[in-house]
């Protein structure tokens, strides 16, 4: 296990799974202020994005806005999911910029928050984002592509008060999504 990976024990804490609100509830448009990663429930919000992802089916990542919460935290597992080539395991970050980013393609996207509906959005396939890790307040930086740099955008934007619908090119990659049985 690396320094990024998530870890409940080393961390003393048990996350809670938390309701994931959705769109059109106004912590999801505003963005969020900065964290103390240190702080105990920073800490525990932390868990509790951890928690409530690892309940969600086909979820690989979850910001602290998605919850109810106005903070620059989340988290992200793309452990196993096909279109990912490299992958840090589950990893929560606070305060996350991008640091650079480069060959931009449109890939299909989806959201908790969004729960109906999908859309086209043009995101970097590789990125270097820089962070905070909650507890220690370690300034980490990750080198990613592909997928796991999807999804890292994507909870970045949430953060932000962004939605993927707000990086649609417009109506027409906006799709009902499709449910699998």
């Amino acid at each position: 296990m690396t320094v990024l990976e998530w870890n409940e024990q080393r961390l003393g804490v048990t996350g809670t799974v938390r309701p994931v609100v959705t769109a059109p509830a106004e912590v999801l448009s505003q963005p969020s202020p900065p964290v103390d990663p240190s702080d105990p429930q920073i800490v525990q919000l932390a868990a509790d994005l951890v928690a409530t992802m690892r309940v969600s089916p086909g979820c690989v990542g979850l910001a602290a806005p998605q919850v109810g919460v106005a903070a620059q935290v989340f988290c992200v597992d793309t452990s196993g999911h096909p279109r990912s080539k490299i992958c840090h395991g589950t990893f929560v970050l606070c305060n996350a910029r991008i640091v650079s980013a480069t060959r931009w393609e449109r890939g299909r996207e989806g959201c908790m928050s969004v729960p109906h509906l999908t859309g086209d959005v043009k995101r970097a396939t590789r990125l270097t984002v820089a962070g905070q890790l909650p507890g220690t307040g370690e300034e980490v930086v990750i080198e990613t592509n592909a997928f796991e740099a999807r999804a890292l955008q994507h909870e970045i934007d949430h953060c932000a008060g962004l939605l993927f619908l707000d990086r649609v090119p417009g109506p027409h990659a906006v799709y009902a999504r499709k449910v699998y049985l």
